[in-house]
């Protein structure tokens, strides 16, 4: 066992407790709500000058977060185990994809870009108490209350609380600004203990709606029937740009379909921005796509856009034959606006 384990009162294989989306924010006095932030989720776990972060997926994020991993030994505090959100701001919003450039297998490019871009920590949980306890049984308010009693200050900058409320108003206000440094709204019970691993939280996305059109296609891995349509928006220079995914086809349509798209195909597709495009996430599979000629359009369902692009897979509404190519541009898009998650001075 690791001195910082035989340390602290928390397993570090202990999984985040996560969250459950739904369609509305809950309502009452047991609830309080938090933004859902636009980063890495993280837990932090310190004993003296022993630090591990640990993200979602049970892997330590301390080797591509130096930065954070020195600011936390330079806190004035011994010992803790706290949840957040590990952001970097670039300007006056935060950037995810900053943080996925962190990912990176070489530690002078980690180096570099942590010295560029340094990270911050956003909290909204702690699970030790000041006296070396766990607070993993005790109820969400003893738990902030906890968290509010670190010595943050001394790490500067780095370190903030994320805001919360329990007035459900001002919670939808924050929620209609999702898709900028929000990725959304979460609602916890204020009696709730943590539960790691278990969806005990709940959280709404603003879910929005996009005219774009089908750039290419690409085939399901162990079949010739298309698997997903590649999703397009014109730029200011008429250039066709690709924005994202979407693989939610009915498998019933999916022959006819095929049939339909493999008429089209012609290269380019994409006159700007293309898939497979140069990147280190890049695969073989990613770079295998049909292009088409510009004239289907789609309508989808997506809940948030980074870096001109949708961050998660969209959902098909419908096909729209009554919108022009062109008229799918990214004048559309809502992209939020910055959050003003900063302390006052």
């Amino acid at each position: 066992m690791s001195d910082l384990a035989s340390r602290l009162p928390i397993d570090l294989a202990l999984e985040p407790m996560e969250a459950k989306l739904v369609a509305d924010l809950p309502d009452g006095p047991s609830w309080q709500y938090e933004p859902k932030w636009d980063g890495f989720r993280c837990l932090a776990f310190k004993a003296g000058d022993e630090v591990e972060l640990k993200g979602r997926s049970g892997k330590s994020l301390a080797r591509f977060f130096p930065d954070m991993a020195a600011a936390m030994r330079a806190l004035a505090v011994d010992r803790m185990v706290v949840d957040g959100e590990l952001v970097i701001q670039l300007g006056d919003t935060l950037s995810f994809d900053a943080l996925q450039m962190r990912l990176h297998p070489a530690a002078s490019r980690v180096k570099k870009l942590a010295a560029e871009h340094p990270a911050r920590f956003i909290l909204f949980d702690s699970l030790m108490s000041g006296d070396g306890e766990s607070l993993l049984d005790k109820p969400l308010v003893e738990r902030r209350r906890a968290l509010e009693r670190l010595d943050l200050a001394s790490g500067g900058a780095v370190f903030s609380l994320s805001p919360v409320t329990t007035d459900v108003e001002k919670a939808r206000q924050w929620l209609r600004s999702t898709g900028g440094d929000l990725d959304g709204v979460i609602a916890k019970r204020m009696d709730s203990t943590y539960r790691p691993g278990e969806r005990a939280m709940l959280k709404v996305k603003n879910i929005r709606t996009a005219d774009c059109v089908v750039g290419g296609f690409r085939y399901e891995r162990a079949s010739r029937q298309v698997g997903s349509l590649l999703l397009g928006l014109y730029d200011s220079a008429g250039r066709l740009d690709h924005v994202g995914f979407t693989s939610t086809l009915p498998r019933s349509e999916r022959a006819e379909l095929t049939r339909m798209l493999e008429s089209l195909i012609e290269p380019p597709g994409f006159t700007g921005d293309a898939p497979g495009g140069p990147s280190r996430w890049s695969t073989e599979r990613s770079a295998d796509w049909q292009p088409l000629r510009p004239e289907l359009v789609v309508e989808v369902r997506y809940d948030h856009v980074t870096g001109d692009r949708f961050r998660h897979g969209t959902t098909l509404v419908r096909w729209r034959k009554d919108k022009s190519p062109r008229q799918c541009t990214f004048e559309q898009l809502e992209k939020g606006s910055a959050f003003p998650w900063q302390p006052p001075d």
